[in-house]
């Protein structure tokens, strides 16, 4: 047989010539053997010869388009079994030239990560060809605001083989206030060393993957609003408290060090003004110098009045208790959990502090809600421990919920050292709990 050449994912053809040299009617079975055997067919598969005769069979050989199958030589082989004389059966031999043929795939996970100033990145590689490559990796964007690292930069893949690669992104500067900024690159991969003329088997220019690094600021949005009023706070004290108290203070300063007049009862009494003899007036200074009224009854306030205490029917009038209430959420890896605290019936919940913590360095999202009303959402990868506070109380009415939702994208690593099996979040709400008046 002579020797054949062929393509994955095309057909070649060869052809067999089988003689019957005997001196009786034989029939023939012909089998492909050897590695091309589960993609090489023989058309017929059985002759049968008159002594002395020959036929020419087809062989046809379809390999795939896999890396299963290498490219370079591989043997073929026909075994030929007569019917009658099984003994000469005979084994024809030849070669079989698999052409190369090349083909990447490629997928970055995630395509869309946030951060401050760097975000981390993976690549999923895999040689789909039949032959062995060598790998690099190349990123780029519009501008020159990104830096990009892989690790490793060059790979070396095997037909079907596969590897995981890593790419950080890093900016030069951090976005301090106002709203996120998102910066869009693209990632390629393609063969490295000396390369030939295109490959004709190679389709189109592969495309670049694309992705996005989305900044947040350092400093959230809400953060301007609360500085804005403590600075309107500030203005109002040196402006407009802080002068009125000093005018108090000075006003009852200056009235206690001024001399008080002396009654006309208390003059008589010690019996030393002018003109008039032993004094009379012990009777009038009794007088002056009771505390009660008429009647028996004191001057003081009513009791019960404006102390903030509870009335007879159990309903608070004013005032609350602080109270604090934590929420736990515990998340698989690519899993989505919520937490919620639900303010009691009858109460009214002024929330002034949270604190979120993320001790376990986790990567994902979490958001926070008081109601119907979004309050933040972060990033997991920045922050370890994070607080918010308010100066004026966000009031959360009865029955509403304080919401966490929490995206596990990975678990970190807590600090014993090896990394967890789930994401875990705590939440720590802080304020005022209030009855409602009835």
């Amino acid at each position: 047989m002579p020797e054949v050449t062929v393509a994955p994912g095309d057909t070649a053809t060869t052809g067999l010539t089988v003689r019957n040299d005997s001196d009786i009617v034989e029939a023939y079975s012909l089998e492909v053997v050897g590695d091309c055997a589960p993609w090489t067919t023989v058309e017929p598969a059985r002759v049968s010869l008159y002594p002395g005769t020959s036929e020419t069979v087809t062989i046809r050989l379809t390999p795939p388009r896999s890396p299963e199958v290498r490219a370079g030589e591989m043997p073929l082989g026909v075994r030929v079994l007569p019917a009658e004389h099984p003994e000469s059966v005979k084994v024809l031999e030849t070669t079989v030239h698999v052409g190369e043929f090349h083909e990447l795939h490629s997928e970055l996970v995630p395509r869309r990560r946030r951060g401050w100033l760097r975000g981390r990145y993976r690549l999923a590689v895999r040689n789909q060809g039949n032959t062995p490559v060598e790998v690099g990796f190349t990123a780029g964007q519009a501008g020159e605001e990104l830096a990009f690292a892989f690790s490793p930069a060059e790979r070396k893949l095997e037909p079907g083989e596969s590897a995981e690669i890593g790419l950080r992104v890093r900016t030069g500067k951090p976005v301090w206030f106002g709203a996120p900024v998102v910066w869009p690159f693209t990632v390629d991969t393609a063969e490295t060393g000396d390369q030939e003329e295109p490959r004709r088997d190679e389709s189109a220019v592969r495309v670049p993957l694309d992705a996005e690094f989305v900044q947040i600021p350092i400093f959230p949005r809400w953060l301007l609003v609360v500085l804005a009023a403590l600075l309107a706070l500030l203005l109002a004290w040196f402006t407009l408290v802080r002068p009125a108290v000093r005018s108090a203070a000075r006003e009852a300063a200056t009235e206690a060090v001024q001399p008080r007049p002396t009654p006309a009862g208390e003059q008589g009494a010690a019996g030393q003004t002018p003109g008039t003899g032993t004094g009379t007036g012990t009777g009038a200074g009794a007088g002056a110098g009771s505390d009660t009224a008429p009647g028996g009854q004191g001057t003081g306030a009513p009791s019960g009045s404006g102390d903030g205490t509870s009335a007879d029917d159990g309903t608070s009038i004013g005032g609350g208790r602080q109270s604090s209430e934590t929420i736990d959420v515990q998340t698989s890896g690519g899993e989505t959990k919520t937490g919620t605290y639900r303010v009691p019936e009858g109460s009214v919940f002024g929330v002034t502090d949270i604190v979120v913590a993320n001790f376990q360095g986790d990567e994902g999202l979490l958001t926070i809600t008081f109601g119907d009303r979004k309050v933040t959402t972060i990033a997991l990868e920045t922050f370890r421990n994070q607080d918010y506070h308010w100066v004026t109380p966000i009031k959360i009415p009865e029955n509403d919920t304080v919401t966490v939702e929490v995206t596990c994208e990975k678990p970190g690593t807590p600090a014993s050292g090896r990394q967890a099996q789930g994401c875990h979040e705590v939440l720590n709400v802080s304020g005022v709990l209030s009855r409602i008046t009835q």
